[in-house]
């Protein structure tokens, strides 16, 4: 009897698609969790059946009492989850018995700095400069120390949310163009009643990319992001050192959201170095699956000179970083490869094809890149190459009396007409087969498989392997990058560019031209929810691509804002000179924060300089904000504030504690209380927040 209930008891539950896992088997974590949280769905499903409505459930008058310990008990005793099984044939990440992905957990972040913050997420932090006085000098003397930006991060479980990802209002929203700041009255939008305007977004991330669902949901091609590493040693810093199951519950939640924001045929690509790359790698498998993991580039990010020298009999210096990217379900390759050309000329390339033109290799080339030739191709290319004659490179370098520069720049700039030969029995066999061949130097053939060949008529015909497969110099000068990025440049002018200055603190702008040139087309749209100093944003407005940005620090000088208003002032650094940028400058973004609530009295917790002034605070705090209804503050101002244990403990630790006061359910306002005259939001903030979701 107890077998043929578990089994109705299964089926029943398969009915609520919240219950079962990819693999259609039942999540007896989440069935748990909801059980215990008297999920409505949950009771509604088993109060609907019969069998479940009797065996569960307790009827007092017309009242039906839901038996939870029962319901649960009997989940535990049949392992109504195929639990073993299940854990078994599951790889992934867990923490507390539980795996992660059926967490639904979140991080909250708040960061302050008691002065302007500065710097971006990277593995090394950044100097601060100050002064001090000296003795001996009798004077300040100018000194340079590491940067103290700390952050906290708080993890609410599920029944603490309550509405915290409900949509935000927006406020100080403006708009930038050539013209400088204007202000705006709505937003552009194109037929579809889409917005189209670029947005850089201030506030916190995971709020913010709950906003953007309902106008942007399916609609971005590519998403980029520079996470902080959790290396302990970088200024992303938390209290506990931000653990591992803290930081990838904190990217968990992020990526699950912006992975709805995806194209069908979109992207995503995360930068990561060596600590976190394995667990983010089985996060990634996790949300994305694992059959859309597409690569894990290794880039080049630092040379082998400097401080990290100094410890290289200890361990290899770090030179690299990791760029992991999946695709979602639909995606349908690289819109192009952006290939980086090779300094070194190859000494094999020693044929020069005269009578050749640029425009017949571009022909040629056109041909040869369809999917499947056919023998008019082969036709066609033999009548673009019936007059070239190949003669002796050196012959032509000698009679030009080229060397040294000269001459590397010519061979590049004629390598469209300069071959190699390579051995291909194949080929041979192929070329040899053929009822007439050409009266020409240099002639086409199509394979079986529909593969286009260049070979030399005058071929050795007497050896199996004859050399006379044509390869253009052209073709080999320009690499593939492949899963190894060594040619981006990561010295010199890098921390110049967009006229920020952020040595450490921001990629190279290469990186973002060749991710974005891969995957997306014009005006396609690219995000970055961890924005630091704009890179990003700046690479995609050069390449006219739509973007949205969201960053929750203040870079100051060195913010995204003041580096897009560079860029459209016409911006001169990074990729600006690429020939398929050539940026002159022009466009516009809207800038706007999410509107605070909650987040004003973090900040103030946050630039207190002493625990008297977080004292004086409080009363403020008390009266004006949303507490914490599961702490008791009367107690906490009362009594903990003046226990000796409480004053001796950090300032830092001590803002914590006063920000745990907070309900952060209310961080920022939702639209659906804006209009309350207790949050003040202006007539002019209401009327676009309503345009923005257009209510």
């Amino acid at each position: 009897m107890t077998d043929n209930f578990k089994s109705v008891l299964e089926n029943i539950l398969k009915k609520d698609k919240r219950l079962v896992d990819d693999s259609e088997e039942l999540n007896g974590n989440r069935i748990h969790e909801y059980a215990s949280s008297l999920d409505e769905g949950l009771i509604e499903l088993l109060l609907n059946e019969e069998a479940t409505r009797e065996k569960f459930f307790l009827k007092v008058k017309d009242v039906y009492v839901f038996k939870q310990n029962d319901f649960k008990f009997f989940l535990d005793e049949n392992k109504i989850d195929n639990s073993y099984t299940q854990y078994a044939n599951r790889i992934g990440l867990s923490t507390g018995g539980k795996f992660l992905k059926d967490i639904d957990d979140v991080v909250l972040d708040f960061p302050y700095k008691d002065c302007v913050l500065e710097g971006g997420q990277s593995t090394e932090e950044g100097t601060d400069t100050y002064f001090e006085y000296d003795e001996n000098e009798q004077d300040y003397i100018e000194k340079e120390a590491k940067r103290k930006e700390i952050f906290f991060n708080q993890i609410l479980a599920k029944d603490e949310i309550d509405r915290l990802t409900e949509p935000k209002a927006f406020t100080n929203i403006k708009r930038y163009t050539e013209k400088g700041e204007e202000k705006i009255t709505s937003f552009n939008r194109n037929e579809k009643g889409k917005i189209t305007d670029n947005l850089i977004i201030k506030g916190n991330n995971l709020l913010a990319l709950h906003s953007l669902q309902e106008q942007f949901q399916g609609k971005v091609k590519l998403i980029y992001i520079d996470p902080p590493y959790n290396t302990g040693n970088d200024e992303f810093k938390y209290n506990d050192k931000f653990n591992h199951s803290a930081w990838l519950t904190f990217m968990k939640n992020r990526l699950e959201e912006a992975k709805k924001l995806l194209h069908p045929e979109g992207l995503i690509a995360i930068q990561c170095d060596d600590n976190e790359n394995a667990y983010l790698k089985l996060l990634m498998d996790s949300i994305f699956k694992r059959k859309n993991f597409l690569n894990n580039v290794a880039v080049k990010m630092s040379e082998a000179s400097g401080v990290k020298m100094n410890h290289a009999k200890g361990r290899f210096p770090k030179l690299k970083e990791y760029i992991l990217i999946y695709r979602m379900p639909s995606f349908k390759g690289f819109v192009t490869v952006d290939k980086y050309r090779q300094n070194v000329w190859d000494s094999e390339n020693n044929i020069l094809l005269e009578n050749l033109t640029e425009k017949q290799r571009n022909e040629l080339i056109e041909i040869e890149a369809k999917e499947i030739n056919e023998p008019a191709d082969a036709e066609l290319a033999n009548k673009i190459l019936s007059k070239v004659k190949k003669i002796s490179l050196s012959q032509i370098i000698k009679k030009l009396k080229l060397e040294g520069d000269d001459l590397d720049e010519w061979l590049f700039e004629n390598s469209y007409r300069i071959i190699k030969t390579a051995g291909s029995s194949s080929l041979a066999k192929l070329a040899k087969s053929l009822k007439n061949t050409p009266d020409q130097d240099i002639a086409a053939a199509v394979s079986n498989k529909g593969i286009l060949f260049f070979y030399i008529t005058d071929f050795n015909r007497n050896t199996k392997q004859p050399r006379l497969q044509v390869i253009f110099a052209d073709s080999n000068i320009f690499k593939n990058p492949c899963d190894f990025w060594q040619d981006i440049k990561t010295t010199g002018a890098i921390s110049d560019e967009g006229g920020v200055k952020l040595s450490n603190g921001k990629k190279p702008e290469k990186v973002l031209y060749r991710l974005i040139k891969m995957v997306t087309n014009e005006n396609e749209l690219v995000l970055d929810y961890h924005l630091g100093s704009g890179t990003t944003v700046a690479v995609a407005h050069k390449m006219n691509r739509r973007y949205i940005g969201v960053e929750q620090l203040d870079y100051g000088k060195n913010d995204s804002v003041e580096r897009l208003k560079n860029v459209i002032k016409g911006d001169k650094t990074g990729v600006s000179e690429f020939d398929d940028v050539n940026w002159k400058g022009g466009g516009s973004f809207v800038y706007c924060e999410l509107a605070k609530n909650n987040q004003k009295a973090i900040d103030k917790i946050m630039s207190c300089k002493s625990l008297e002034e977080l004292i004086t605070f409080f009363d403020e705090l008390y009266e004006k904000y949303f507490l914490n209804y599961n702490v008791n503050v009367r107690e906490f101002k009362e009594k903990i504030v003046n226990e000796p244990e409480f004053k001796k403990l950090k300032l830092d630790r001590q803002k914590e504690i006063f920000a745990r006061m907070l309900d952060l359910n209310q961080l920022y306002v939702n639209v659906s209380d804006m209009e309350d005259s207790r949050f003040k939001l202006s007539d002019e903030d209401i009327s676009l927040t309503k345009n923005f979701y257009q209510l």
